[in-house]
């Protein structure tokens, strides 16, 4: 078995206003590392533009429509101060969220052990109804949806470390009682969502707050000590990832002090979960990290760790 990467040129084509942190050049960054001869292994697959009916499984309707209508024929669009739309976005966004359920597809196939789709806008901050964060549409929450609807799966892990809390995926998912959504992130920061006592419908949200300056060892020990034990008890058929990776001391907009290495632990304490449960079956997906060269580094370090197990 192998480890499949989805990535397009057209991910390339949602441009933000200059200055803008999520920018064209991060997706540049992750595509050079994982161009290095490290990674000619990799199953490299075309992630399709998502059908509307995809879409439609974590937004209304009129969401879609109001997000399609404000996309603009030159320059670009503000949605909120973070969030734009340039004429190339809507189809950059709904190739994220089809190389997400395309991901999803070829592990249940078992043509790949694992999944790393290398896209961008990132999607766990989009509501049900709202664009907000730099996203646009809730990728992974479809790829979760995806996976039960049409797998039949009854049993789907979510683990998002990146320093923003996904709130727009909890509230997506806040309902679904077949999803365990674990989200670590930085306390106080943007969004202002995750604290604790936030537990979803059916106890189906995790939330882990972590204080500023919080480093690398205090992080293994949150996961090993309440995150792992969760997951192990919920017994996962997949495991999803929301693979941001701005909790990275170089990161300008937090505060945690990670480093690359503590990256690749938590990627083999996540494959471990997918091991005893899923048959090794995970799907990681791009969303933050705003320093290039960290961004660069940490990926790489993540999806080698995704190649190690998957091989």
């Amino acid at each position: 078995m192998t480890t499949a990467l989805f990535s397009h040129p057209d991910f390339r084509a949602h441009v933000t206003p200059p200055g803008h942190p999520e920018q064209v050049a991060r997706i540049k960054a992750v595509d050079s590392a994982l161009g290095a001869p490290a990674f000619d292994t990799l199953l490299r697959r075309e992630p399709p533009i998502c059908s509307e009916a995809d879409l439609l499984r974590a937004h209304p309707q009129d969401y879609i429509d109001r997000i399609r209508d404000a996309v603009p024929d030159s320059g670009w669009v503000a949605l909120d101060a973070d969030t734009h739309l340039s004429p190339g976005s809507l189809t950059c966004a709904m190739r994220a969220v089809g190389g997400n359920v395309a991901a999803v597809d070829v592990v249940m196939a078992g043509d790949a052990t694992n999944a790393f789709v290398a896209c961008r806008p990132p999607g766990h901050h989009a509501e049900k109804s709202t664009a907000m964060g730099f996203c646009l549409f809730g990728s992974v929450s479809i790829a979760a949806k995806h996976a039960m609807d049409h797998h039949g799966l009854t049993r789907v892990a979510i683990v998002d470390f990146d320093v923003h809390h996904g709130n727009g995926t909890q509230d997506i998912l806040w309902d679904e009682a077949r999803v365990l959504y674990v989200s670590s992130h930085q306390i106080p920061l943007y969004p202002g969502t995750g604290a604790a006592h936030e537990t979803g419908a059916h106890d189906n949200v995790m939330n882990i707050p972590l204080a500023p300056m919080t480093g690398g060892a205090e992080m293994r020990r949150a996961y090993s000590d309440e995150v792992l034990p969760a997951l192990d008890d919920f017994a996962p058929e997949l495991v999803l990832i929301s693979a941001g990776f701005d909790a990275h001391a170089a990161d300008p907009l937090a505060n945690l002090n990670w480093s690359t290495q503590d990256f690749a632990w938590l990627t083999h304490a996540i494959c471990d979960i997918a091991d005893a449960h899923a048959g090794g079956r995970v799907v990681s997906t791009l969303e933050g990290g705003y320093d290039l060269s960290a961004l660069a580094a940490s990926v790489a370090a993540h999806v080698g760790v995704l190649m190690e197990r998957g091989g």
